[in-house]
């Protein structure tokens, strides 16, 4: 573990950068992967800031697809790529509502490999209809979520963590005042006609709108999908079908269950999660954050945390028969697993659970991840070692 810090120093995210509030944790990633490849696809849910962080490219060339010129530019490829020059990033906002942008894009990079492109949308480029070619081995991939707790930690000395809880991270609603009621009713009806609607083709609002909002309802719980149907009045099928498009989209993340074919394990059916604890907030009609809430919301931002730094791996929850649970399990090659406990405070730790896993899974590290440790430190629990973090770096 790693004492928390951002690796820029670009400002912070509640400093304004150029009018913009800076993420410099995200800058870092994007600059990693450029040393990669060419292009980097940025795909995170509406709101989410992607064009703010476009935005806050050093010397960036800023172009936003939704504009008829930007298209009109964009449809000799050859000719708009040849003008641009290679110290200046090339920043695609929306670049799906061009006409052919997986043409363009591999124009780009088989013609241009000198530039530098970050393209945002959405969803994942293989959902976006209009990418007939997937650029497998011309780009890579970042997923923006909702304000890391992290970045919280970077940007004030006492961050307010019921406010990140309440209000979400999505960057508009958090620096606002107080929730906005009517913010989410609004995303909800843009991600339904830009996203849902224009990707996949999805005609039945009510019945899809009904199930977002079930899901935040049971936010952290076992997927039940006979449940979700009977409840939204759908077909089991299309739950299914809207459930994929909710995860392609970046709207939920299904967490699978770890196993080892164990009798007594559960081996099935994943937990679910919304993308925003603003998102769970609205739903349930919350106007302030229970000591109860605390702790459910607290594994949204800490599975954000792991998704963010451990993108490509396999990340599970535990639990057996007798209701035994680990919030999370990252697989790693060669058996290891690191189990990886939230809870707002140490104290709340019991290492039965823990104590149960490693007699299946001894190889890995354990953590226990709390909001407010900024140094982690580890301690011996039930005769194990656990390191205490505040997040999983």
């Amino acid at each position: 573990m790693t004492k928390i810090k951002p690796r820029l120093t670009l400002g912070r995210l509640f400093v304004k950068y150029d009018d913009m509030q800076a993420r410099p944790f995200w800058l870092d990633e994007i600059a990693r992967l450029w040393e990669q490849k060419s292009i980097v696809w940025l795909s995170g849910v509406r709101r989410v800031g992607k064009t703010s962080l476009c935005r806050q490219i050093p010397n960036g060339h800023y172009f936003n697809c939704d504009l008829p010129s930007v298209q009109r530019q964009l449809a000799d490829p050859e000719m708009f790529f040849a003008q641009h020059r290679a110290d200046a990033p090339l920043l695609l906002d929306e670049v799906h509502r061009i006409a052919d942008p997986a043409l363009a894009l591999k124009i780009a990079a088989d013609e241009h490999p000198g530039l530098r492109i970050l393209a945002t949308g959405s969803s994942t480029l293989q959902a976006t209809g209009k990418f007939r070619d997937s650029l497998t081995d011309r780009k890579r991939s970042l997923r923006l979520p909702p304000v890391l707790w992290r970045e919280c930690l970077w940007s004030f000395d006492q961050p307010d963590f019921d406010r990140r809880l309440l209000h979400g991270g999505l960057p508009g609603v958090l620096l606002a005042e107080r929730p906005d009621p009517a913010f989410f009713g609004d995303w909800m009806d843009g991600f339904f006609a830009r996203d849902i609607q224009e990707l996949f083709g999805i005609r039945n609002r009510t019945g899809f709108m009904a199930l977002v909002k079930l899901v935040a309802l049971r936010n952290g719980g076992l997927l039940d999908v006979t449940d979700l149907a009977k409840e939204a009045g759908v077909s089991r099928p299309t739950v299914m079908a809207h459930l994929d498009a909710m995860e392609i989209a970046h709207a939920i993340v299904r967490v699978p269950p770890f196993h080892g074919g164990g009798h007594r394990e559960i081996v099935r059916r994943p937990r679910v999660y919304a993308f925003d604890t603003g998102l769970v907030a609205h739903v349930r009609g919350w106007t302030t954050i229970r000591e109860d809430d605390r702790g459910l919301l607290w594994e949204n931002l800490v599975l954000d945390e792991l998704r963010a730094v451990h993108p490509h791996a396999a990340i599970h929850y535990w639990r057996d028969k007798s209701q035994r649970e680990i919030d999370f399990v990252v697989e790693h090659s060669e058996g290891r697993a690191d189990a990886m406990e939230a809870k707002v405070s140490p104290d709340a730790f019991d290492p039965d659970a823990l104590k149960a896993f490693r007699a299946l899974y001894p190889r890995g590290a354990n953590y226990l991840v709390c909001p407010f440790v900024t140094e982690p430190y580890t301690l011996r629990k039930g005769g194990l070692v656990v390191t205490v973090c505040g997040t999983p770096a």
